[in-house]
């Protein structure tokens, strides 16, 4: 799966701001702000202390591994007292929250130094545990102690497992191989040390978030630096360092693709397949085994970092570092790109969207104009019908969504809006007429999310298009941000919601998503995390919807009928099926424990890969269809070397998409003459 170092305006996540001023000043000032702008504020009571207590630990130790269970017990004497000093502007709690944490930092260090200096043992009798749950915090540091030996030595077994699947050359060769693997394990444990340690900034950040996060998972604290990469994450251009990274399976950050006139590209020392092992800016060093991913992701996507040294493990094993310097160039894979696609005698079109971005951003252009402009091409080709993928779309500016909304219906009613103020607003679009009046399919999954939503909505109520995949993410809300502090140059931000939207009939999609027309199963479809899975989520609602709109009179219902039946015969859809069930039993049930010597963990080991293996197969399989440029497009990829190289890529993965084929299919169907 690809992980591209961008946010999504659906996602929250942990932001790190560099102001470590008093932090009851700037909750006061973030309390004001979400009091007065808030969709639906809540009150600062016993109920807030207790999620803040509960969800701040959570953030701080994920694992419950740092804290051991006596400091825990200390700290839950402010469980419910956290709304009163706030109220009172006594922030003093922080400081032994930060205290406890630091401490329980420095005690990791040692417990793993100590595990370093002593005799190492390759097999215990103990068995490990592995459960989707939190365990309890150990009792104290000698159960905190074994707890990290059997997990240290677990990934030491596991190490030596993955090297070959000939168990029996592993155990005859294991008291050459095992030293290697245990330096290689602890110092991935020793040097996680920096990963884990906070400045007190940084500490205050996570606060911040997690007492925003109450109000909604949407609303969060952002620092001038956190504001840009946000904002970054849906513009179709960007400072970036020119190239593209994804995690491999050993969770290394490796580069995909250089961006033809980048800095990346200038140097001609960087090629897709690098590894990246170290960045240094501002003479700070960071390893990128030892530091957290929000860490890096800042590197990658903050104004702040605008010049660092990179240092990369080439395919053959030689180390190279080099200076780069952040350009603005165009965000190809945050772009939208068209394609024809034949399908017995039909050309019909495709238009991928990866996000609804816009020009508020130092952005180039809107998603809209971009659509239009694939859609003139693709009419120059006489397509017969129009797939739109917003597979993976997070959504982005709502303004944009009313426009492309308003392109594919003629006139009338898009949404419904409710503000803070208990305002409510119809959302028309005003202008007659379509840029395309052809057959849709419209492609979304678990990903997503509000703007994508916003305008599938519309498409499903007009019966306009026909929806394929899977349920959508069901985020129906919709996010400002406002500077947290004075002056012509704010330095802190707070992102809040402040609207909730509803389809044309009142109904709302929050938390429950949009349901296809056609759900077509995907792998790991139950481990896309959703909305619902937020717990202050905001509450589905139904509103009284008095707008009068036209639903279209077409062909839709005979052939959402047929895909239905097609589908239950199709193998592919129950080769999917088949892979989910294997996927949900091993990421929804506890593993049986593991007794800690090598045969058994390679046992473990390798079922799980096997398991890998065959989703990696099954993702690489092709269906046949015919997938070229439009016309227009052939010859502008002429003059651009990177469109050209990435070209293979994105037809492949159209190729590997079972929800393209059927949506082919269902236009196919409506083509025929009833």
């Amino acid at each position: 799966m690809r992980f591209y170092l961008y946010l999504l305006l659906f996602v929250s996540s942990v932001a790190f701001s560099q102001s470590d001023a008093n932090p009851c000043e700037t909750l006061g000032r973030i309390e004001k702000l979400i009091k007065y702008q808030h969709y639906k504020s809540k009150p600062i009571d016993d109920s807030l202390s207790a999620y803040v207590h509960r969800v701040f630990l959570l953030k701080l130790d994920e694992d419950s591994r740092l804290f051991i269970q006596p400091e825990i017990d200390q700290l839950s004497k402010h469980k419910f007292k956290i709304d009163d000093y706030l109220n009172e502007k006594n922030c003093a709690f922080l400081d032994e929250y930060y205290t406890s944490y630091t401490n329980a930092v420095n005690r990791y260090e040692k417990i793993i130094d100590g595990i370093i200096g002593s005799p190492f043992a390759y097999k215990r009798n103990d068995t490990i545990q592995f459960s989707k749950e939190n365990f309890p915090y150990p009792k104290n540091e000698a159960e905190q102690n074994k707890i990290f030996q059997k997990s240290i030595l677990f990934h030491v077994l596991k190490d030596i497992s993955e090297i070959s699947k000939n168990k029996d050359s592993l155990i005859q060769n294991f008291d050459k191989i095992a030293p290697l693997s245990k330096d290689k394990v602890l110092e991935s444990y020793k040097c996680k040390t920096e990963s884990y340690r906070l400045s007190k900034a940084e500490f205050y950040s996570v606060f911040y978030n997690v007492f925003c996060r109450y109000f909604d998972p949407h609303t969060m604290y952002l620092s001038q630096s956190d504001r840009y990469s946000f904002l970054s994450g849906v513009s179709s251009s960007n400072l970036t360092f020119g190239f593209y990274v994804s995690l491999n399976q050993s969770n290394e950050i490796v580069i995909e693709d250089v961006i033809p006139g980048s800095s990346a590209y200038s140097t001609q020392k960087i090629s897709s397949g690098d590894v990246i092992t170290k960045i240094t800016s501002d003479n700070t060093e960071y390893r990128v085994a030892c530091s957290s991913l929000k860490k890096i992701e800042e590197i990658f996507t903050s104004d702040k970092f605008k010049k660092a040294d990179f240092t990369v493990r080439k395919k053959t094993g030689e180390i190279v570092t080099v200076k780069l310097v952040k350009k603005v160039m165009k965000d190809y894979q945050n772009n939208v790109y068209s394609y024809v696609i034949q399908k017995d005698s039909l050309k019909i079109g495709y238009i991928k969207i990866p996000s609804f971005y816009s020009t508020f951003e130092d952005g180039t252009t809107n998603v809209s104009d971009d659509v239009v402009k694939e859609l003139y091409k693709l009419k120059e080709d006489k397509i017969e019908g129009l797939i739109l993928d917003l597979e993976d779309n997070g959504g982005g500016s709502m303004d944009e969504a009313v426009r492309m909304t308003g392109m594919f219906i003629d006139i009338g009613p898009i949404a419904l809006l409710h503000n803070s103020f208990g305002k409510k607003e119809v959302v028309k679009d005003y202008n007659r007429g379509t840029v395309y009046s052809g057959p849709i399919v419209v492609l979304i999954n678990g990903n997503s999310a509000s703007a994508s939503e916003f305008f599938t909505n519309a498409i499903q109520d007009y019966n306009r298009g026909i929806v394929i995949g899977n349920q959508s993410h069901g985020k129906a809300s919709m996010q400002r941000i406002f500077p947290l502090t004075d002056g012509k140059e704010p330095t802190e931000f707070i992102k809040i919601t402040i609207e909730k939207f509803y389809r044309i009939t009142g109904q709302s999609n929050q938390t429950i998503g949009i349901t296809p027309n056609v759900e077509i199963p995907t792998l790991f479809n139950e481990q896309m995390p959703r909305e619902k899975d937020n717990l202050t989520a905001l509450p589905n609602e139904v509103i009284e919807s008095k707008v009068k709109y036209q639903v279209e009179n077409n062909q839709n219902a005979i052939a959402i009928e047929k895909s239905i039946n097609r589908l239950k015969e199709n193998s592919s859809v129950k080769a999917i099926s088949d892979l989910n069930a294997k996927i949900n039993n091993l990421f929804n049930n506890d593993l049986t424990p593991i007794l800690l010597q090598f045969k058994n963990v390679f046992e473990e080991v390798n079922k799980v890969n096997q398991l890998w293996k065959e989703i990696a197969d099954f993702s690489k399989n092709e269906y046949p269809i015919d997938v070229v440029n439009s016309t227009m497009n052939e010859e502008y990829q002429q003059f651009d070397e990177y469109l050209k190289s990435s070209n293979i890529e994105k037809i492949k993965a159209i190729k590997q998409n079972i929800h393209i084929v059927e949506a082919l299919n269902i236009i196919h169907d409506l083509k025929d003459k009833p």
